[in-house]
């Protein structure tokens, strides 16, 4: 019976009313079969007792009794599909999170499709009837999802298969006609169309924002490997500075040491040798004591006449009442040590610091576009000075009209950079950075309000740091050579004589908004005075 009932059609096995296989079925006298309680409930909501497939009617309700036959083969049906379900693999029962099948009995599989019409969910077996039952293919499959009641319409118990753009919300056919009767009502696959492109929208816009957040780790990340990287070779200067530093002390400790020990053994030696004399004086006076005695008893009055003078003669000796023991002057040694240190840790601090900004050293040519007409520009972009003739050049908007000088062509909107620039020979010159948006056209006053962070020399002799006022700088000597350097972000310029490996002078707490660019003024030409040129020196690290 089991291999018929698989040669079956799978209709014979459905009631044609609930469209699912037969719970207690019944044949009316017309031959239809029905569930039993399917067929008494439709009688009971019509009027008259009518057979639905047919439409044959029936003055008075039949007496209904169960089909044997067709009882035992949808039992047998079911057994067989039982079976099929219970020879399934474990790994296909409903794992937690996973939909069950809603009409597995005992272990409830996965659910491989939920049915919108059915509004239930059905494994693979018993998915069957909707892949095979011509009534049941019409149905909509979907993918499976728990709580179909929530897409049914809780006031009409109607499928929810529009949408109201006017309410923003699902309804039924029902709902279209009675509550959002005046509404702009759409199917609801065309408003799901619009709403996938709009997510299609938002996953590409997401995806954006996901890359920008991934950049910005990945520049942060590049920032704290800079940072780390920073501090290493921080703590590696630090090192080395202090070594040097802690050598310096003990050798300035050891010279201090030696410079009193020495003051100290000068001392005692001339003590060792007054003491010397004055004990070769005792032991002559004890010899004269002597004499005296064994002149004093003597009864010899000649003799003791006649050697009385030569004794008395050899008892003069010399005036010990104003020898002293000098002592060594102490007075300023430790200060002088003290100073001696700080001027060598004060060196070599400078020189750590030039040879640490060093290495932000970059390639830097003038910008011909902005020289003034009365400079003259090497080939190489390298050196600059002033002449005495104005050239015909072109009036852009970079070029500096008045004021004689030039910009860089490179420019510098964050991190650190350094160049240095060759000074020799000159009386006057102008040398720092400025922003981009500097007047070109008029009169320049050199401040940081204007867009300058300079220092100058006028005269041969006077430099100036260019602030509001002025601030004199008093250099032991004139540098050769200057170097400049900038943090854009910690908003630091600085300036060093590089000979001296000396700090000449640095603005700090500066406010950089914009690009900044290395700014030189060779000063005016004076015949053969000043006329050497300003000189961008390629940077060769300290030792």
């Amino acid at each position: 019976m089991s291999a018929a009932t698989n040669l079956q059609s799978e209709d014979q096995f459905l009631c044609s009313i609930c469209l699912d296989v037969f719970t207690d079925p019944v044949t009316t006298s017309c031959g239809h079969n029905y569930c039993k309680n399917c067929i008494t409930q439709h009688w009971d909501v019509n009027d008259s007792c009518q057979c639905p497939k047919c439409n044959k009617v029936f003055k008075t309700r039949p007496e209904l009794h169960v089909n044997t036959l067709l009882s035992e083969m949808v039992a047998q049906r079911r057994e067989a599909q039982q079976k099929a379900s219970s020879s399934s693999s474990e790994q296909q029962a409903a794992k937690p999170g996973e939909v069950p099948c809603d009409v597995c009995t005992g272990t409830r599989l996965k659910a491989l499709k939920s049915c919108l019409v059915c509004l239930t969910s059905y494994c693979q077996t018993h998915l069957e009837p909707h892949l095979t039952a011509t009534s049941l293919k019409r149905h909509q499959l979907i993918e499976p999802v728990e709580n179909l009641e929530s897409r049914m319409c809780r006031k009409h118990d109607k499928h929810l298969e529009l949408f109201c753009k006017t309410d923003q919300t699902c309804v039924c056919m029902l709902c279209s006609v009675l509550d959002h009767k005046a509404h702009e009502v759409i199917p609801l696959r065309e408003e799901y169309e619009g709403k996938k492109a709009e997510l299609e929208k938002a996953e590409a816009e997401i995806q954006q924002m996901i890359q920008k957040r991934q950049l910005k780790i990945q520049e942060i990340k590049e920032s704290v490997k800079m940072r780390k990287d920073a501090a290493d070779r921080q703590k590696a200067e630090g090192v080395q500075v202090l070594t040097a530093l802690m050598e310096s002390v003990e050798r300035r400790l050891k010279e201090l040491i030696k410079e009193i020990e020495d003051k100290q053994e000068t001392t005692e030696k001339q003590a060792e040798g007054l003491i010397k004399d004055l004990e070769q004086e005792i032991s002559e006076l004890m010899e004269r004591s002597s004499e005296v005695e064994q002149l004093s008893r003597s009864e010899d009055h000649l003799h003791l006449l006649q050697s009385f003078s030569s004794l008395k003669a050899a008892l003069c000796t010399k005036d010990w009442t104003e020898v002293r023991v000098r002592p060594p002057s102490y007075e300023g040694t430790v200060g002088r040590a003290v100073e001696t240190l700080r001027k060598d840790m004060k060196k070599k601090l400078f020189k750590t610091e030039l040879k640490r900004v060093q290495q932000d050293a970059v390639d830097v040519t003038l910008d011909p576009d902005t020289a003034n007409p009365y400079l003259i520009l090497s080939d190489d972009g390298k050196q600059v000075k002033c002449g005495d003739v104005r050239k015909k050049l072109p009036d852009n908007p970079e070029r500096f009209t008045y004021c004689v000088c030039v910009l860089g062509e490179q420019s510098f909107s964050s991190g650190r950079f350094y160049f240095e620039v060759q000074v020799k020979g000159k009386t006057d010159w102008d040398l720092g950075v400025s922003t981009e948006s500097i007047n070109r056209k008029g009169n320049i006053r050199l401040i940081p309000q204007n867009g300058f962070w300079t220092v100058w020399l006028r005269n041969g002799s006077e430099y100036s740091a260019c602030a509001a006022p002025p601030v004199r700088l008093c250099l032991r000597s004139g540098p050769q050579k200057v170097g400049v350097f900038v943090d854009y972000e910690e908003g630091l310029v600085s300036f060093y004589d590089v000979d001296a490996a000396a700090l000449i002078y640095s603005f700090t707490g500066c406010s950089f908004t914009e690009k900044l660019f290395p700014y030189f003024r060779p000063g005016l030409y004076q015949h053969v005075k000043n006329s050497a040129p300003l000189i961008i020196c390629p940077v060769n690290q300290i030792e």
